[in-house]
């Protein structure tokens, strides 16, 4: 499509973060515009392991991954389907004795989160969950976290968009971005050009660019998790399974087949792409192997990797732009966005029409990355001008 348009809201990369944003707009009224270089869903949202977990987050996300749960338990009426999410419980299993010291501080921490985690000697995990292998000190239980299919969240959410009235362009690469007098002006590969009056850059592993154009450079690297599907078996898993450390993660969705991760998949030469590893496959299933014993002779009948991109302190990037009013950012999260981005997108559509939101989102500002001042230049100290950044948030929302 060329031509001209004008929105309200232009958002870069139509994965969860932004089309769940452009849904929440469209709720508000808000004229909406979204655009993707390939199809909406198809990297990391779309591709990832499916944990829908809120156990083992820093505290800083958990107030947002709270937010997230609230979407996900009305995803049916939301978007139309319920993505096969189930409430399943997640299951995070300690190797070592320093492991479960590990998991039972993280409890402490964040007991006032109401995660309501149930901490388990070995004894006790055998007898609950008996299909574990011997050899786990123990695990920590969090009943209200679960998974689901991201193949099916991850569409079914520019689909819903869409239906509420948001302008979606798939195969349709934004290839600039300038300020001006009178707005954002967006050009895209396909001639279309678009003026918006607010940014959302929700374009994850190709955010970067974005950003660093409006002289905003932001620190984001790129990983490459690794999945292996087994063919369908008998009922194993009754719970989305992690470890302390990483190790592994598991689940079994309902027809039967075991869905799991812990390995990183081999950059290409253009490193927008990556094929998994014969070495990190078989990593995998032996250790899938020794710690299921069921899955010793299961067959894997497929693999895949993902792009997705990474912060410096694994948290994400979510805010309004240092150096641009109307620009906000939204990407970073390093592995562990399905659950949490259902509830950025909300955040991002109040901080489009009020200028901030009631969930925290302070600690995730991408005024975190930038070089502190020397104490002898002039202008504002590190705290006033953060001081000055958040009154500026305030004041930068939707006009009313």
């Amino acid at each position: 499509m060329s031509g001209r348009l004008s929105v309200d809201v232009a958002i870069i990369g139509g994965g969860l973060a932004g089309s769940s944003a452009a849904l929440a707009l469209r709720g508000m009224g808000i004229s909406v515009a979204l655009f993707d270089k390939g199809f909406c869903g198809a990297q990391a949202s779309g591709v990832n392991y499916g944990g829908v977990r809120r156990q083992g987050r820093p505290p800083e996300q958990l107030p947002l991954a709270a937010r997230a749960a609230g979407v996900w338990t009305r995803l049916r009426g939301l978007i139309g389907i319920d993505g096969e999410y189930e409430r399943s419980g997640h299951l995070k299993l300690a190797q070592t004795e320093a492991d479960m010291a590990a998991l039972e501080a993280y409890a402490e921490t964040v007991s006032g989160y109401g995660l309501d985690l149930q901490l388990m000697g070995g004894a006790a995990l055998r007898k609950r969950f008996p299909w574990i292998g011997d050899g786990m000190v123990g695990g920590s239980y969090c009943p209200s976290d679960g998974h689901a299919n991201p193949r099916l969240v991850a569409t079914a959410f520019p689909a819903a968009a869409r239906r509420a009235g948001a302008q979606v362009f798939e195969q349709t690469a934004v290839v600039g971005v300038t300020r001006q007098a009178d707005g954002f002006w967006l050009e895209t590969a396909t001639n279309l050009r678009v003026r918006a009056g607010i940014v959302l850059n929700t374009a994850g592993a190709w955010a970067a660019p974005f950003a660093e154009s409006f002289g905003e450079p932001l620190p984001l690297s790129r990983i490459y998790p690794s999945m292996i599907v087994t063919e369908p078996l008998p009922p194993l898993m009754d719970v989305n399974i992690g470890m302390e450390g990483g190790a592994i993660y598991a689940r079994q969705v309902a027809r039967g087949n075991c869905v799991i991760g812990g390995e990183r998949g081999l950059v290409l030469a253009d490193p927008d792409f990556s094929r998994p590893s014969s070495d990190g496959a078989r990593a995998i299933m032996n250790r899938a192997a020794r710690f299921f014993p069921a899955l010793q002779h299961a067959h894997a009948i497929r693999f895949w990797t993902g792009t997705e991109g990474a912060t410096p302190d694994k948290n994400p990037i979510i805010g309004f732009s240092t150096t641009t009013p109307g620009l906000i950012h939204a990407f970073g999260f390093t592995g562990a966005g399905f659950q949490i981005t259902p509830g950025v997108g909300e955040v991002l559509a109040e901080l489009v029409r009020d200028g901030h939101s009631p969930t925290p989102i302070t600690a995730f500002s991408p005024a975190r990355f930038r070089p502190a001042r020397s104490p002898a230049s002039p202008g504002l100290t590190g705290a006033q001008d953060q001081n000055n950044q958040q009154k500026s948030e305030q004041r930068e929302g939707f006009p009313s």
